[in-house]
């Protein structure tokens, strides 16, 4: 399920373990650096590029898996 990886990845990447999927991920305290590391991580662990626009516009695990999901492109 794409919802886990992208949340491992945020997870991760704002050293955090409990991340829920409705999160925003600018209260958890995510910048552009951050947002920036996780848009290579798709890259690497997921196969889809995510525009940054996209990942401000889907600023929760579940809005950016929604997106992430419509793009029909990933190689999990």
């Amino acid at each position: 399920m794409i919802a886990d990886s992208v949340r491992t990845i945020w997870c991760r990447e704002l050293r955090r373990d409990d991340i829920s999927v409705d999160d925003n991920f600018f209260a958890l305290g995510g910048q552009s650096v951050i947002m920036a590391k996780i848009q290579g991580e798709f890259i690497e662990e997921l196969g889809v590029e995510v525009p940054m626009d996209q990942m401000f516009l889907n600023p929760t695990v579940a809005s950016i898996s929604a997106y992430i999901e419509s793009l029909g492109t990933v190689t999990q």
